[in-house]
């Protein structure tokens, strides 16, 4: 029994021992500490092999473990594997993460992205802001900017996978083209490879036809101003100006030319149009040429601000009128693309420079035309012959447009060029017409000096009788305020008389009445006390009991009577002792 006892010690001590080697081994060697903000990627040594194409293991495969350890304290035997620490990803806000799985079922043709995170290839859903534990070996996350749509703008959404939609048609669920909805103003969470978001203003624009010089247009940014849009803003309009500027260099056979060029035209002044450019709007063709960095994000200070000239064209108004003259006009149209019709017109025409230079600008030239040569030159010389063609091709733009989802708000004649051969004889007729005019009223200014002159003389004249008739009015309104005046304080005293006589006689009434009220009570008062006292001396039969009476009331209360008994023997001797004293009534 006792070999037994130490047998059974002896393996406890062993075991011990073993134990406490296991745990120091577990402890020192096989724990490891992942902090804050990091993560393990774990790499299996032993297991078995991966499926061809993996790049990702699972349980009880070899290879690197798909999803890695949070932060904490681990336990992992370093010879079966092996742990490397890098930081979490994370997407900071106003941003997106774009997700590229290296790992997975290989895409069907034609496809650019991946239907599920089974599959490889660029995620369809992106990572918006925070922290996330995506394995760097099987994944990769690109940072981009999100898109912030400013006030002043719509989003017009363009999906680019899936089945082609229907000619003239928006795109539907699963189908590739533009989308009918438009975004909002606002922060927008988008994958740029399956969505393309193309900002387009709202509100008012400018076509400005400037003689030889050519075409210019102004877009009218609500919101474009250095200090009211946030970086993000700036960016979401920098990529939109260079896209335009993109559509310009690729367009060149339309006539569009760059804003550089737009500007250097040469009886164009930016200042008779919108506001003076800034550093900020010579700054948007720069932006346009920039090269976008891997993040899509652009200069912030490449972007246009308030009014800038968007693009120029190689085109301006020019016809021949009825009489055989050429003639050559300045205009402005101002148009408005509205919030509604966005998406179907950037879908059948495109962008802001496509539907100028592919619908306006066509109709502006040929509905000009068409109207300006049912007129003689002259008209256009003449403010009201101008006016009614001006009339006549805005309703008429206005129309065509319409049509087109395009809005027309006006279309202004700045100025008419007609030939000098026709301009100088019309010019001196037109003079020597306004001379005779001037000279006609100056005559009839003259005239209606002398008139006026005259109509003064009388008003002077009213004046002063009307000053004299008012003194007069003033006096004798005085003097009758004056006399109702004084009768009316004599009235007053006659009436304070007669009420001080009306006091004097109920005085003297309440006097007489109290003298008397006082007499009779005084009378009556002494007949009772009179009639009482007679009523007692009545009461007594004899009349030496009411002497007694009266006796007795004029003692003096203070004095004290006593009783003696007087029996056998002599009254002095009995007077010697004590008697009954009976006090007197107080």
């Amino acid at each position: 029994m006792n070999d037994f006892r130490k047998l059974i010690g002896a393996l406890s001590v062993v075991v011990g021992i073993l134990a406490a080697i296991v745990l120091g081994w577990v402890w020192c060697c096989c724990r490891f500490y992942v902090p804050a903000g990091h993560m393990a990627i774990v790499t299996a040594k032993t297991g078995d092999p991966l499926p061809p194409g993996a790049i990702l293991a699972e349980d009880g495969q070899k290879g690197v473990r798909r999803e890695p350890l949070a932060e904490g304290r681990h336990f992992l035997n370093p010879i079966t594997h092996d742990w490397r620490i890098v930081p979490i990803t994370r997407i900071p806000a106003g941003s997106v993460g774009l997700v590229t799985s290296k790992n997975g079922k290989e895409l069907p043709s034609g496809e650019i992205l991946a239907p599920d995170h089974d599959s490889k290839g660029v995620w369809k859903d992106v990572l918006g802001p925070g922290s996330y534990r995506l394995n760097p070996e099987g994944y990769t996350v690109d940072v981009l900017n999100a898109i912030n749509i400013p006030i002043g703008y719509v989003g017009v959404v363009t999906s680019q996978t899936g089945k082609p939609a229907a000619a003239g048609l928006f795109a539907g669920p699963g189908e590739k083209g533009v989308l009918e909805k438009v975004l909002q103003p606002g922060l927008y969470y988008v994958n740029p490879r399956a969505y393309q978001v193309d900002v387009v203003e709202i509100g008012m624009n400018q076509v400005s036809i400037v003689g030889k010089s050519g075409t210019v247009v102004l877009t009218k940014a609500q919101s474009q101003s250095a200090n009211g849009l946030g970086d993000l803003q700036r960016q979401t309009l920098a990529k939109q100006v260079q896209k335009r500027a993109e559509y310009v260099t690729n367009n060149a056979d339309l006539g569009i030319v760059d804003e550089d060029s737009a500007r250097n035209f040469s009886n164009f002044s930016l200042s008779s149009l919108a506001s003076p450019a800034t550093e900020l709007q010579r700054g948007a063709n720069a932006a346009a040429k920039a090269k976008v960095q891997m993040n899509g994000s652009v200069p912030a200070q490449s972007l246009p601000a308030s009014d800038s000239v968007a693009f120029g064209m190689n085109q301006f108004v020019q016809f021949p009128s009825s009489d055989g003259f050429a003639i050559m006009l300045d205009m402005t149209v101002e148009f408005e693309l509205m919030p509604e019709n966005i998406s179907k017109i950037f879908m059948l025409y495109g962008d802001l420079p496509a539907v100028v230079s592919k619908i306006l600008m066509p109709q502006i030239l040929s509905i000009s035309r068409m109207k300006g040569s049912d007129y003689k030159a002259r008209d256009f010389i003449d403010g009201e012959g101008r006016q009614k063609f001006q009339q006549e091709m805005t309703e008429e733009l206005v129309r065509v447009m319409k049509e087109k989802s395009i809005v027309v708000r006006n279309a202004i004649v700045r100025h008419v060029e007609v030939p000098g051969e026709i301009l100088e004889p019309i010019q001196s007729a037109a003079i020597a017409k306004e001379q005779d005019l001037t000279n006609v009223t100056a005559q009839e200014t003259e005239k209606r000096r002398a008139e006026l002159n005259t109509e003064t003389a009388k008003v002077d004249q009213l004046r002063r009788e009307v000053e004299q008739e008012t003194a007069k009015l003033v006096a004798t309104i005085a003097a009758e305020t004056k006399k109702d005046v004084a009768g009316i304080a004599a009235d007053a005293k006659l009436a304070v008389a007669k009420i001080d006589l009306d006091c004097a006689k109920i005085q003297a009434q309440i006097i007489e009445t109290k003298g008397a009220a006082d007499v009779q009570a005084r009378f009556a008062v002494e007949s009772e006390e009179a009639r009482g006292k007679q009523r007692i001396a009545g009461a007594f039969k004899d009349r030496s009991l009411w002497a007694d009476l009266k006796f007795a009331e004029a003692l003096n209360p203070g004095l004290s009577i006593r009783v003696l008994h007087a029996g056998e023997g002599t009254l002095w001797t009995d007077l010697k002792g004590s008697a009954l004293a009976i006090p007197a009534k107080k």
